[in-house]
């Protein structure tokens, strides 16, 4: 059976906040707190996870209420999101579904602010309204996350399309237009100032705006914007600005509360040696929460067939059966897929589907399943329980006298030998130690010559360690063959050090995870490990985390060489669609806040490419 994760140091019965948070994504999510009886104790959204749950853990400051929360904490789950605004939609719908004792902020439990198109045939009206009805007809726009941006967003489409906001017995009434006509927000239909057609045609585009399908009012006001700001009139400019806001967040298309839906949506995630699978639970179209577990597998074994397994598994096995939606998402196919879908129709006693070539709103499920088993599996290798099981491991593996507390690894990162990069990564008993991580910049090199570049790098580094400066490793691993590690031993035996391990990992013949070679530099051995040693599994770590930092390191040197901007670096983003973005958004880091499909509203930019720019941003 599938095993369920949790983020808690496991042997000690405590909460490891360290370990836990060193992992943990900037990117917007909800997570919810759980006790030592596995009860939900409260449910909270950020824009940034990260930040958000570490300031529960902050020396001082803290509230009575926050200090008994926390004294209660015995792991922590997370979903992340696509932005701020589908995170808060999850949450509302995580308190009403478990109802946490500690968020008695929202006991009231209101309902989420609509925007309302009325059913007058010829002058329909566009209100605020809480909670959606089937009476009267009409359209609904929404949910949205907050009703002051709904209200302040009314005002602005009021100013842009004119359309009145009044009851039905208040415009039946009227004999002369009102204050809102005066003040230039209504045509005043109730007096007959402008005709059906006209006033059909503003509703028309208020409709498409609505929808996200007119961007014209937004390149109006940025026009105007920048028109104001050029006669140096600022404070009108900023008023353009935050009416652009105000129109863009209505403008947000809710993928955590869409129109109907029942499914089941699955991803799959593998590193060092660990596979997570996540499971996303959607129903009546509203995502209700994640479930996260880590199965055995084979080293032999497919992603497809994983899938297959694990599917079997949660459906069938134990003691009680799952609800099976219609619609079972998934990112690869699935091994078995037609017999298993046929299996799971049977027991659901109605036809259920495995997909896994879908658009629209499933697409996003499912890509938002991904981003979550890629975290939840970072977060569950820098476990505490994980790297010191995975420490004695490696200890016996290397036949150390103890168990190292201080391991440094590293690569070599060029394209085509241009802007070549070092990196040094660092691991302790607690897992990565970012804030010791180095990147050198490799000079005076031939181009692509990856032994002179070990050569520089190690040479620079273990010469200040042996003048005194800096601190010294228990163990070295060289990411690389048989070449890189002799340059690296003779770099040792240049410095007179001999009392520090020095180990290579190969990627071996076939060149999968898995399959590594390692080989020592003073005896000249090479051997394999087994796959599913959890010494190799940190060697993997390492290596993986060795080789992320030294790319990132050279693609930044590369961009800032050419002078590039964090757009610039984006492949098919060119002059005009960097300067529709910036007009768009106001700036990089609104772009950086905004999702995938926020992304492609902008003119020029497709769906595709908008998944492009997001990832790009967000490169972890």
């Amino acid at each position: 059976m599938p095993t369920r994760s949790e983020a808690s140091s496991g042997h000690t019965g405590e909460f490891d906040a360290r370990s836990f948070l060193k992992q943990l994504t900037e990117r917007p999510g909800v997570y919810r707190m759980y006790d030592a009886q596995g009860q939900v104790l409260y449910v909270g959204k950020a824009r940034s996870l990260k930040k958000r749950v570490s300031s529960y853990f902050r020396k001082t400051g803290l509230t009575p209420k926050t200090e008994a929360l926390v004294g209660k904490i015995a792991a922590i789950e997370v979903t992340v999101t696509g932005s701020e605004t589908e995170a808060l939609l999850l949450e509302q719908n995580l308190i009403k579904s478990l109802r946490p004792p500690y968020n008695i902020l929202l006991r009231d439990d209101k309902s989420y602010p609509y925007i309302y198109l009325s059913s007058h045939k010829d002058y329909p009206s566009l209100t605020f309204r809480r909670g959606r009805s089937k009476k009267g007809g009409g359209t609904w726009f929404g949910p949205f996350p907050s009703s002051g941006a709904v209200k302040e967003s009314l005002n602005v489409l009021q100013k842009v399309f004119r359309v009145r906001s009044c009851s039905e017995s208040y415009f039946r009434n009227r004999t002369r237009p009102c204050l809102q006509y005066q003040i230039r927000r209504c045509s005043a239909p109730c007096v007959g100032y402008v005709t059906p057609e006209a006033y059909q045609e503003d509703i028309r585009h208020a409709t498409m705006f609505l929808e996200g399908r007119n961007p014209a009012i937004l390149r109006d006001l940025m026009a105007a914007m920048e028109e104001a700001a050029r006669r140096l009139e600022f404070e009108k400019a900023a008023t353009y600005r935050d009416q652009i806001n105000h129109l863009r967040h209505v403008q947000e298309q809710q993928a955590i509360d869409s129109q109907g839906g029942d499914a089941d949506v699955i991803a799959i995630a593998q590193e060092a040696g660990v596979v997570c699978v996540v499971v996303i639970i959607v129903r009546g179209g509203r995502v209700l929460g994640t479930k996260d577990y880590f199965p055995r597998f084979s080293i032999e074994q497919t992603e497809s067939e994983l899938l297959g397994a694990f599917l079997g598994q949660y459906y069938f096995g134990g003691n009680t059966r799952r609800e099976i939606p219609r619609d079972i998402l998934v990112p690869v196919a699935v091994e078995g897929q037609a017999l298993l879908a046929q299996a799971l129709s049977e027991a659901a006693n109605r036809e259920t589907r495995i997909r896994g070539n879908v658009r629209g709103e499933r697409r996003r499920w499912l890509e938002l399943a991904m981003t979550n088993a890629r975290q939840t599996l970072r977060t569950h290798l820098a476990s505490k329980e994980t790297v010191y099981r995975r420490l004695l491991a490696l200890r016996d593996l290397l036949d150390l006298a103890e168990t190292p507390s201080r391991m440094e690894c590293f690569d070599i990162s060029h394209s085509h030998g241009e802007n070549t990069v070092a990196s040094c990564v660092v691991f302790d008993e607690n897992g990565p130690l970012k804030s010791d991580y180095r990147l050198y910049n490799i000079e005076g090199v031939k181009a692509g010559d990856d032994y002179a570049a070990m050569r520089q790098v190690l040479s620079r580094r273990y010469r200040k360690l042996v003048a005194g400066e800096g601190k010294r490793p228990d163990l070295v691993f060289i990411d690389g063959g048989k070449g890189q590690l002799n340059v690296a031993r003779e770099v040792f035996e240049e410095l007179g050090i001999s009392d520090i391990p020095l180990i290579g990992v190969a990627k071996g013949v076939t060149r999968r995870a898995g399959m590594e070679q390692l080989i020592d530099a003073m005896t000249g051995d090479v051997f394999r490990v087994p796959a599913d040693s959890p010494a190799l599994h940190l060697i993997q770590h390492i290596r993986d985390e060795s080789h992320r930092f030294a790319i990132t390191g050279h693609r930044l040197r590369r961009d800032k060489k050419r002078r590039q901007s964090t757009l610039e670096g984006i492949e098919g983003v060119g002059p005009k669609r960097r300067r529709e973005l910036i007009r768009y958004f106001g700036g990089i880091q609104e772009i950086r806040k905004a999702s995938v499909d926020e992304i492609a509203k902008v003119q020029g930019i497709s769906k595709t490419l908008a998944e492009t720019i997001y990832a790009a941003l967000h490169d972890e």
